[in-house]
C-alpha cells in the first residue's frame, strides 16, 4: 500500500511539466487499464464467485466488508468537508444518501448499508454481530481506516478520484447477482439486493468521478498522480481480502468460524 500519497502534495498546474498531458479519452484509457489489479482478479474472490466457499467463509466475507460500507459515508463526509464547490457538494452529497438511506429509510429507500445488513442476516450473521464488528480483522480494519484518512487529509478532487474503482464495480456486482443463486442456494434471495442496487448508482458515480478527474488533472505530472491513487484504492481493495483469506482458511476450527 503507498503510503507516501499521504505526505506527498499535488503538482501545481503552473509547476512546470516536461511531457504534455494526454488526451482526454488516452487518461481515461489508462484509468481503466488498473482494472487489472481490481480485487475481482483476487483469489479468494474468484473463489467465492465459483461458489467453492464454505458458509463461514461467505459469513467471514461479508461480515468485514460491513466495516467498508459503513465507512464509506464518513469518506464522502470527508469529500464534502473539503470541498468549496457548492455545485459539486450537490451531487457529491448523493452518495451518503445511498449508503445512509433516504426518506422513509424502507424499501429502495433504506440505502446501501441497510441493504448489506440483509445481506448479513441472509447468510446466517446476526444483525448485533455484525453492527458490533466483531468478526472484522485487524488488516481489513486498517485498510479501510487509511482510506478514510486519506480522504480527510487530501484535497477533495484526490478522494473524488479514489473513488474511480467504480468503474470496476458493475462488473463484480453483475457476477454475484448471476452465479449466487445457483452456486449458494441456501442465501435469501432478497439479501442480494445490494448488489442490484449498486449497478446504475455505480454508473451514475464514475461519470461524475472522471469529469472531476478530467478537470482536476490539467497537466501529465496531476495526470500521473490520479492513476497512482487509483492503485493505491486498488490496494486497500485487495489488501482487505488478503486479510480474509488468511482470517477464514478451509480448515478452520468450528469455535473460530462466525
Amino acid at each position: 500500500m503507498n503510503t507516501e500519497l499521504f505526505q506527498s502534495a499535488p503538482p501545481a498546474a503552473d509547476q512546470g511539466d516536461a511531457h504534455e498531458p494526454w488526451s482526454a479519452s488516452a487518461f481515461e484509457a489508462r484509468l481503466r487499464d488498473c482494472e487489472k489489479d481490481y480485487h475481482i482478479h483476487h483469489p479468494f474472490n474468484k473463489r467465492l464467485n465459483r461458489g467453492e466457499l464454505q458458509p463461514f467463509q461467505v459469513r467471514g466475507w461479508v461480515a468485514n466488508r460491513f466495516y467498508y460500507q459503513v465507512n464509506i459515508p464518513q469518506k464522502d463526509a470527508a469529500v464534502l468537508a473539503n470541498c468549496t464547490d457548492r455545485a459539486q457538494r450537490r451531487r457529491w452529497i448523493e452518495r451518503i444518501l445511498d449508503h445512509d438511506g433516504r426518506g422513509d429509510f424502507g424499501g429502495s429507500n433504506a440505502g446501501g448499508i441497510e441493504a448489506w445488513s440483509r445481506l448479513g442476516e441472509a447468510v446466517g450473521l446476526r444483525r448485533e454481530d455484525l453492527w458490533s464488528h466483531r468478526h472484522v480483522q485487524a488488516g481489513v480494519r486498517f485498510a479501510v481506516d487509511a482510506y478514510v484518512n486519506f480522504a480527510r487529509s487530501r484535497p477533495w478532487e484526490e478522494a473524488a478520484i479514489s473513488s474511480l474503482t467504480e468503474m470496476f464495480a458493475p462488473r463484480i456486482h453483475a457476477d454475484r447477482l448471476a452465479g449466487w443463486p445457483t452456486l449458494y442456494p441456501w442465501i435469501e434471495a432478497d439479501g442480494l439486493a445490494y448488489f442490484r442496487h449498486r449497478i446504475p448508482l455505480a454508473t451514475r458515480d464514475v461519470e461524475h468521478g472522471l469529469e472531476v478527474a478530467r478537470r482536476w488533472c490539467s497537466t501529465r505530472a496531476r495526470q500521473e498522480r490520479a492513476i497512482a491513487i487509483l492503485q493505491f484504492k486498488l490496494d486497500i481493495l485487495w489488501s482487505m481480502l488478503d486479510a480474509i483469506e488468511r482470517a477464514y482458511p478451509d480448515d478452520l476450527s468450528l469455535e473460530s468460524q462466525p
